[in-house]
This record gives C-alpha cells, sequence and structure tokens, in this order.
C-alpha cells in the first residue's frame, strides 16, 4: 500500500493502553494524568478487525505498544487475535521491561520477533528518578530472559537528555559489545512534557563515540525501521540511531499509528487522522473500514513539523496516549 508520494506503508505500531507502571519524566512526568475510560479503548474483538483491514491492504507487520501494553489486563488475549490474521507475518512489542521477565515465555510461544525496551540510563538511582520509581533490577531480568529464551532481536532504545545521562553513552556501547543487543540512540522529540528537555543530537553522540571507537556502517538490512546502525569492532549487537530532528526521514517514512481509544495517526507529530473506534462500532459502516484507512494513508502527510512548535496541526496528547 502506497501513499500519495509513493511511500510503501507497510508497518502498523499499535497502542493497546495509555496506562503506564512508571511515570517517565518525558513522557507523563509528575503531571495528573487522567486515563481513557475503559468502554473508550477498543476492544481485543475490534483490534483483530482493525488488524484484518491493514492486512488487507498489505500490512505484514504489527508492534504492540502502550503506555505500556504488559499492564492492560487481556494483552495476551490480544496478542492472539493478532497472531490468528493469517496475513500479519510479524508481532513485535516495545515495553518498558519492567513485566518482561513473567511474560516472556508467552511472548517466545507467540513467536514475537523482536522486543523493543526502553532504557535511558545503567545507574538504579538515576533510573528510579527518571522513571518514577522503576527498579533497574527487574529490567535487566528482562532483558536477559528476553536474550536466553532466544528472542531473534532485543533492542534497547536510549533517549540521551542534556544534564541527566549524557556521561553514559560509552555504558550503552559497551553493552551491545558485552551481549547481542542492539542499542538505538533516539533522539528526543518534543511532544507532551517532552518540550520541557533538552535532548542531544545523535550527530554529537556519534562523534562521541567515535572518539574511543571505529565505527562500520552496518549495510543490511535490520528491520523496518528508521534506525541506520553501526558496529564497534567488538560488537555482538549493534549501535543504532534515530534521528528524527537532526535528519528528517520523512520522505521515508513506512509506518502508521493507532493509538488505545483507536484514531488512526498517519504521522506521530501531528493531529491529522481517523477515528476507527466510530467506524468499527457503527454497523452501517464498519464495512467501509478498510476503504476509509486506505484513503487516509493515501493522504498522509508529507512531513513532520517538530522545528515548528506554533503550529497548529501539532498534536498535544502526551506520549502515552500516542504510542510512540
Amino acid at each position: 500500500m502506497k501513499d500519495r508520494l509513493g511511500r510503501k506503508i507497510e508497518y502498523v505500531r499499535l497502542s493497546i493502553t495509555d496506562r503506564c507502571n512508571l511515570r517517565c519524566v518525558y513522557c507523563m512526568g509528575d503531571q495528573e494524568i487522567k486515563f481513557l475510560p475503559r468502554e473508550e479503548i477498543l476492544n481485543p474483538d475490534e483490534i483483530k478487525e482493525i488488524v484484518t483491514a491493514f492486512a488487507q491492504l498489505g500490512i505484514k507487520k504489527i508492534r504492540v505498544t502502550g503506555g505500556e501494553p504488559l499492564v492492560r489486563n487481556n494483552f495476551k488475549e490480544i496478542i492472539k487475535k493478532i497472531r490468528e490474521v493469517e496475513e500479519i507475518e510479524e508481532v513485535n512489542i516495545t515495553t518498558n521491561g519492567i513485566y518482561l521477565h513473567e511474560n516472556i515465555s508467552f511472548l517466545k510461544e507467540q513467536g514475537i520477533h523482536s522486543i523493543n525496551i526502553s532504557l535511558d540510563t545503567l545507574k538504579p538511582e538515576l533510573y528510579r528518578k527518571i522513571t518514577g520509581g522503576g527498579n533497574l533490577e527487574v529490567l535487566l531480568k528482562g532483558i536477559f530472559s528476553a536474550i536466553d529464551i532466544g528472542i531473534e532481536r532485543v533492542k534497547i532504545n536510549v533517549v540521551i537528555i542534556k544534564g541527566t545521562n549524557e556521561d553514559e553513552i560509552m555504558d550503552f556501547v559497551k553493552l551491545s559489545e558485552t551481549y547481542p543487543i542492539d542499542v538505538r540512540f533516539i533522539e528526543l522529540m518534543p511532544i507532551g512534557i517532552g518540550q520541557e528537555y533538552l535532548g542531544i543530537s545523535n550527530d554529537r553522540i556519534k562523534e562521541e563515540i567515535e572518539k574511543y571507537r571505529t565505527l562500520k556502517l552496518v549495510k543490511e538490512i535490520r528491520g523496518s525501521g528508521p534506525a541506520v546502525y553501526y558496529k564497534s569492532e567488538s560488537s555482538k549487537g549493534c549501535i543504532g540511531f534515530i534521528n528524527p530532528i537532526s535528519h528528517k526521514f520523512c520522505e521515508g517514512c513506512n509506518r502508521v499509528r493507532v493509538t488505545p481509544e483507536g484514531y488512526l495517526k498517519l504521522c506521530l507529530h501531528l493531529k491529522d487522522g481517523v477515528n476507527l473506534k466510530e467506524i468499527v462500532r457503527n454497523d452501517e459502516l464498519k464495512n467501509n473500514l478498510k476503504s476509509i484507512i486506505e484513503d487516509a494513508i493515501y493522504n498522509k502527510p508529507t512531513k513532520h513539523e517538530m522545528e515548528n512548535k506554533s503550529s497548529k496541526k501539532i498534536d498535544d496528547r502526551l506520549m502515552n496516549r500516542v504510542g510512540g
């Protein structure tokens, strides 16, 4: 399925909840959060119906996100429902990792191909501060469980924040040299509370790494995302860079998102989209679900406007509601 610019859209990030067991400073922080009422969130059958429509349009890959997807009581039922859609070849998950260890056997049984884990520091006290009380030891147990059980790709997503964790860049590099883990540095995106913090460009991070390592570009395709991967002389995993700010990759964007309440987001940063929940809950409209999705994707925005903070097109929802 292609949009009007000829971009091949083949990947859906599906958020199944806006709830999370952590309160990361650049996501929800210490704000008083009003979560979506349960009845406003897509149920497992509605999720399957939407995924089926995407699959009929050529989507092959679904990544389940949140909030924190593993806190949803029926997340296992949702994974099974998605797995029932034969055309979907790959189902992956993004998690903060706190509940990963206790669910890793189920995820392996369901054929989860890759797991993305958010981790911004390897210091227990700083981790507790950044996440609003998270336990680093529990998270690391989940990561090593994923490696031990044979999950094909274990990826750690790191956001470097000025004045917070920039002294740990090489510690994360060493992690990718010690274990078969891909460490990806993701530039802080000015969305929601994230606008209150200063990130560091991946150009600067790469320059810092190259003071101590020689990085060799990995030419083979790894996954379907925008990360550019490198290896050092002793890498077991890869070192990746995702650069939405310093190097816009909008011209090659291959994804759309569905929020917990069923809103089809065509760009992470912009409001543009379609309320799919209203369609699947309306017997007269649901037969048009596939064509409505197809029309929306065809008109996917050309690019984000993160550099234009005054734009009226910007989505002001917090990241836990967007399913970044």
